[in-house]
């Protein structure tokens, strides 16, 4: 397939079905006499709406010029500054696609998630040019060629068939018409705010509205013939092109019901142009589903297949995505009873919602004998599902005692059938003087049933839906020049972004309950709830002598802490001085969260509105100064070396090769081919990997040798779910990378760990030496690669005469890495001894013993322990506990002895 994928005009697709958009614009309600509001955005574009409202028709005029609605559209596009191929992109699978910079980025580098901020979305009213539309991905944006690509429809069809997209486009009628689409988790950082749910942190403008052309799909499923319920075909499942690794590695996909697929007032189309243009990479190029009034996460991209079943679509990301769950239950209640998977909690149609946008985030309203004569217009958008349309939106300014009812926009007519599929606008003129007495706004809408928003968020652990009342806090400002302002505050700013009055409120509520725990008199958090440093202050707390983080906004010194991090010093060395919160989320249990608490010493100045900074004017724009990000400058390394501690460097996937059923041999390139790794003996690196849309992080120890050149190999098991019932979901991580296409980039951080082996019997464990003529080495499992690699290292140097009994213990023999260099090994070494201990033997003539490690099997096969041997172990932690420990404490070997990694 290509390499990349050009956006050309494409206006005359079509010769003779020209779609025709009759538009216009609406003279603004804005006052043209209203003071300069401060909204820390560049000057508005002027929203362009429809000068009466349309339903798009069909013309047999193939000259028929351009609608006016796109035209806009494309005028918007032009105006914006150019996407670009980001920075951000580089070493990923992305790295090809130009996207706008101005889009706020909600999942790290890689997959593509990201919003518009809200200002800017609102700036261009009704049709959202396509570089601002809010992007969903769930892996990397598969390459394609419009020539190529090719639809297949199978399943419970007479005619099973595959579609180009020549023939798409040209074997049936079109439709084109404006759609909302609103994913899922629009707001759901406002969730994340009250308790974590288990996806990122989108904001409010995970909204944009497009002109989008296609295919019925009911046309094309009556072409291939779709058998009758009487049948069997009770349902339509969609699939995607994208290799993602969910479920043990599978295609995104969902499904309808084959009644709501065949409904014609639903508008359901096979979409291949968006404002005009054929869509580009993000949003779904050459094809993608549209089903107007839905959740995004059902109109998949990238469209492959449409199958007609009997059950529901099986694929992973329509079990386990886009369920709205009860408030009680979490993560690990959700899989142990199976709530995945029952029907009544599935997400399709978007419930009503609505948003409050101007005042915008930090804006600040002077209030001085000017301002006060004339009112101030709220405004903001409503949404409601299934093609219901928004009758009202309310504004309340004291907390839900009276309502006022605002102006609305409906910028669309509504079908033949009566359906409404976009935003529309609402508008309320307020006294100045009514919103200096009010503590803050909200909003709610109702629809064409009477739904309408319930007050207070209900938590859901996806965080999807959330459509609560939507409310702005307002602040005065202190007095600049004997004027004070209003200053009016969002709830959440999307992705880490810090600020918003929730944010500021989980803060203060986290300091209060740190202060009613019990501290002892040394404790650091002690008197401090009042300390708050800049990012510039903590960038300087980077080493063993001072140790900073910051997680969720807190600072922490973890100083005194280093020697008795279970993962080692480096595991907190390698994040100091740098704000760690995704990291830490994704390898802490609740458990270590709790225990944190003990060294918080202050929080995190935000940049933004503080109502001490002169900075923010009082008079009109806010000039407010934000701190340019600073970049870390790594130090000159004296070696080529490609780790550099706090940052992750991108390694590319050259080779993947299959051992067994389940182990893999991954073979990662570094950035630069004249390169080593740069990790020490005995240490270890974290591959970091976006799954399911949050950050995953494990730890891998390399079977390369430390002076490899260019790449570094990695040999892994692959936990596949359904084969172990402690485990159903299997592993990750290794699923993850079992199902990683060749070419991908994972971001890789280290070294770390506490144990370095430097030769000849030589170790520095926690900043201190060890030294050891005999090495007792227990492995378990993949517990076997640190040491492999102190075994390589030592049988590398000749000089090196450490002596060294391993015994390595799996369930069978099957699962025994790295055998044959092992046996390899001890046959050609005499100071390497090797026993195997498996806890079941499926084949005649093992030699090796049956069970567990025991004193007797160790007694047997490694040294007693003496002032110049030491105990390496890796395994699992019941195996470290009940089986290493005590045994080697009876062969007298002193707990400093033992070093587990």
């Amino acid at each position: 397939m290509a390499a990349s994928v050009e956006n050309r005009q494409f206006a005359h697709l079509e010769p003779g079905r020209a779609g025709v958009i009759h538009a216009f614009k609406t003279p603004s309600n804005r006052r043209p006499a209203s003071p300069v509001r401060g909204c820390n955005f560049p000057p508005p574009v002027e929203p362009t709406y429809l000068s009466k409202p349309f339903l798009i028709e069909y013309s047999s005029s193939e000259d028929e010029d351009e609608s006016e609605l796109i035209a806009s559209a494309r005028k918007a596009s032009v105006q914006l500054e150019p996407s670009v191929l980001d920075s951000r992109d580089q070493g990923t699978a992305d790295n090809w696609i130009e996207r706008n910079p101005s889009l706020v980025r909600l999942t790290g580098k890689h997959p593509f998630n990201s919003e518009p901020p809200l200002p800017k979305l609102m700036q261009h009213g009704f049709i959202t040019p396509v570089q601002l539309h809010y992007v969903r991905n769930h892996g990397p944006v598969p390459k394609a060629t419009w020539k190529e690509w090719t639809v297949e429809v199978t399943g419970l069809v007479k005619r099973p068939l595959r579609f180009t997209m020549e023939q798409l486009v040209n074997e049936f009628p079109s439709r084109e018409f404006p759609a909302t689409l609103v994913c899922a988790g629009n707001r759901r950082k406002e969730q994340n705010m009250v308790k974590q749910t288990i996806g990122f942190n989108w904001g409010a403008a995970a909204i944009s509205t497009s002109v989008w052309r296609g295919v019925r799909l009911r046309d094309v499923l009556k072409r291939c013939g779709i058998f009758s319920r009487q049948k069997g075909a009770l349902n339509v499942c969609f699939e995607g092109a994208e290799d993602l690794p969910g479920g043990g590695g599978s295609k995104y996909g969902t499904s309808l019901r084959k009644e709501v697929a065949m409904d014609p007032s639903r508008d359901i189309i096979l979409a291949y142009m968006q404002n005009g243009e054929r869509l580009s990479p993000d949003h779904g190029f050459p094809v993608r589903m549209i089903i107007p009034g839905f959740i995004g996460g059902r109109m998949v991209k990238w469209l492959k297949r449409i199958i007609v079943t009997t059950q529901e679509s099986d694929s992973y990301y329509h079990y386990r995505d886009n369920k709205v769950l009860p408030s009680h239950v979490d993560a690990e209640l959700a899989n142990a009873e199976a709530w995945w998977y029952k029907p009544e909690h599935t997400i399709n149609e978007l419930n009503i919602n609505s948003v409050i946008t101007t005042p915008c985030h930090e804006e600040i309203l002077p209030i001085n004998s000017w301002t006060t004569q004339m009112p101030y217009t709220l405004r903001g958008y409503a949404y409601s599902g299934g093609g219901k349309k928004v009758t009202r939106v309310e504004v309340t300014l004291d907390g839900g005692e009276t309502w006022q009812v605002c102006a609305l926009e409906h910028p669309e007519k509504p079908t033949k059938y009566g359906k409404y599929w976009c935003w529309c606008f609402w508008s309320l003129e307020v006294e100045v003087l009514d919103l200096l007495g009010a503590k803050e706004i909200a909003v709610r809408a109702w629809d064409e049933t009477h739904n309408t928003q319930p007050e207070k968020l209900i938590w859901n652990l996806m965080g999807m839906m959330n459509n609560c009342w939507f409310r702005v806090k307002t602040n005065v400002c202190k007095p600049h020049k004997g004027e004070i302002g209003l200053v009016f505050e969002h709830p959440t700013l999307p992705g880490n972004q810090p600020g918003g009055w929730m944010a500021k409120e989980k803060q203060v509520n986290s300091s209060e309950s740190a202060q009613s725990l019990k501290k002892s008199v040394s404790s650091p958090f002690m008197n401090t709830a009042s300390k708050s440093y800049s990012m510039l202050e903590v960038r300087k707390h980077n080493s063993a002598e001072s140790a900073w983080i910051v997680v969720h906004g807190h600072i922490y010194d973890c100083t005194r802490f280093l020697k008795d991090h279970p993962g080692g010093a480096d595991s907190i060395l390698i994040n100091a001085g740098t704000d760690c919160t995704e990291e830490f989320d994704a390898i802490h249990s609740d458990k270590a969260k709790n225990l944190l608490e003990e060294f918080r010493i202050a929080e995190l100045i935000e940049t933004g509105y503080t109502s001490e900074s002169p900075n923010n004017s009082v008079h009109g724009a806010a000039n407010t100064t934000h701190l340019a990000p600073i970049k870390e400058t790594a130090p000159q390394l004296t070696k080529n070396v490609a780790l550099v501690p706090r940052e992750k460097i991108p390694c590319k996937l050259v080779s993947k090769t299959s051992i067994s059923h389940d182990v893999r041999l991954f073979r990662f390139a570094l950035p630069s081919e004249n390169q080593v790794l740069g990790l020490p003996v005995g240490k270890h690196i974290f591959l970091c990997a976006p799954v399911g849309g949050k950050l995953c992080m494990r730890a891998y120890t390399p079977t390369s040798t430390v002076d490899e050149v260019g790449f570094f190999d990695l040999l892994i098991k692959i936990y596949h779910k359904g084969v172990d019932p402690r485990f159903p979901s299997g592993g990750i991580m290794s699923q993850y990378l079992d199902s990683l296409p060749l070419g991908s980039f994972l971001d890789v951080k280290g070294p770390l760990g506490h144990i370095e082996y430097s030769g000849r019997g030589n170790f520095i464990v926690h900043g201190k030496q060890k030294f050891a003529k005999k090495l007792t080495m227990l492995a378990g499992g993949t517990g076997i690669t640190p040491i492999y690699q102190v075994i390589k290292a030592i049988l590398k140097d000749p000089e090196d005469t450490t002596e060294m009994y391993l015994v390595y213990a799996n369930r069978t023999e099957a699962d025994i890495l790295l055998r044959e260099e092992l046996d390899a090994w001890a046959e050609k070494h005499q100071r390497l001894k090797v026993w195997y201990v498996v806890g079941q033997s499926i084949k005649e003539g093992w030699r090796y013993s049956v069970g567990r490690i025991s004193e007797d099997i160790l007694k047997e096969h490694v040294p007693e322990g003496s002032d110049d041997t030491l105990a390496l172990a890796c395994g699992p932690p019941p195996m470290i506990q009940f089986a290493v420990q005590p045994n080697l404490e009876k062969m007298n070997y002193a707990k400093d002895a033992l070093l587990v990694f």
